[in-house]
């Protein structure tokens, strides 16, 4: 199969990112291997979708770090090729980063409807990732599997938010990832909302969420594939994010550590509430943070820490990950046109 990744820029990618783990891995399959960018589509005066793709050499790599420096060289060909002709555009690019450039943050989204129009699987659901471009996205999920959430402007709701929860409450921006713009709210610091409530308040809505006990161990991030935990002989692609000393954000970048992790009936029975709504959204891959009894957040556009899931279990999540994309080709194949490109990113 052809499969085509989309990413914001390849600055911002690394060796050790999910999606190069994944494309390094479909390129030793012998599968063909694009890269795409938000400024390479092409729509023809005929209405064909065409894009200005890096093109990885069909070859055997001797390394993922190799297939990596050859990606981002000048070495890489560029070439023009029909939309029509690819199986497989995964959207894998973070809106969020691209906010002083709203053309190029949701360039995925737009064309990738457009590549659904004219065949290509694209996971996930171009429709589905508009709705999920913003954190309002997650109060779509069953309220039994989300901690108390509030999102305003105003001051003063917050204050009285604050006060319902004994001034215990996580603060953040509604558009944004990473843990930028996160602040916990605790009786110690609550001289502090008033500044913390015009930090976040100047890019938009504020978050105001109920802070959940469990979340001073860490969270957990779990991988969840085809709406069920992504899992190898019961080994899951999961891992304990634990936040460094003095910070709240379990973000690994943000400083945080990884930790093996066992997954039991409470995190499985939350990912089973969650489970309707992603099947029903066409989410073929996300990421699934998890404190306690409750979700945080669902990363449905570029989740990370795939690599990682695999060391600490010692299998490698991204075979049956890629199974089940050439199931999906196949299918589409055997059955051209009767399934839609929502219903098809789940199968």
């Amino acid at each position: 199969m052809r499969i085509a990744f989309f990413v914001n820029d390849f600055e911002r990618e690394h060796a050790g990112f999910a999606t190069t783990v994944l494309s390094h891995q479909a390129a030793m399959r012998g599968h063909d291997v694009v890269y795409l960018t938000p400024g390479d589509f092409v729509v023809r005066d005929d209405d064909s979708l065409c894009v200005h793709a890096h093109v990885l050499p069909k070859k055997k790599w001797k390394s993922r770090e190799d297939f990596f420096k050859h990606l981002k060289s000048a070495q890489c060909k560029v070439e023009t090729i029909d939309m029509a002709d690819v199986d497989v555009l995964m959207l894998r690019n973070d809106p969020s980063v691209d906010a002083e450039t709203p053309w190029a943050a949701e360039a995925g989204i737009l064309f990738g409807r457009e590549a659904a129009k004219r065949g290509v699987i694209v996971l996930n659901d171009p429709d589905s990732l508009g709705r999920a471009i913003n954190k309002l996205y997650f109060q779509s999920f069953p309220a039994e599997a989300r901690a108390e959430t509030l999102i305003t402007k105003h001051a003063s709701d917050i204050k009285a938010f604050a006060k319902a929860h004994k001034g215990n409450i996580i603060l953040k921006p509604l558009q944004g990832s990473g843990g930028a713009g996160v602040f916990k709210l605790d009786p110690k610091n609550r001289s502090n909302l008033n500044q913390m409530i015009e930090a976040i308040g100047r890019d938009g809505y504020i978050i105001a969420q109920a802070y959940v006990p469990a979340a001073k161990r860490g969270d957990i991030r779990l991988f969840m594939m085809n709406g069920a935990p992504l899992q190898i002989d019961g080994k899951y692609a999961a891992l304990r994010r634990v936040a460094a000393k003095g910070d709240i954000r379990s973000n690994i970048h943000a400083g945080a550590t990884r930790e093996a992790v066992e997954i039991g009936e409470t995190e499985l029975r939350v990912a089973e509430l969650i489970r309707p709504k992603l099947m029903a959204d066409g989410m073929f891959l996300v990421g699934v943070d998890i404190v306690g009894e409750k979700v945080l957040e669902v990363n449905v556009f570029s989740p990370g820490n795939l690599e990682s899931c695999s060391d600490l279990a010692g299998v490698d999540f991204t075979g049956p990950i890629l199974d089940s994309l050439e199931r999906k080709v196949t299918i589409a194949h055997e059955y051209n046109g009767a399934f839609d490109n929502r219903r098809l990113a789940v199968m």
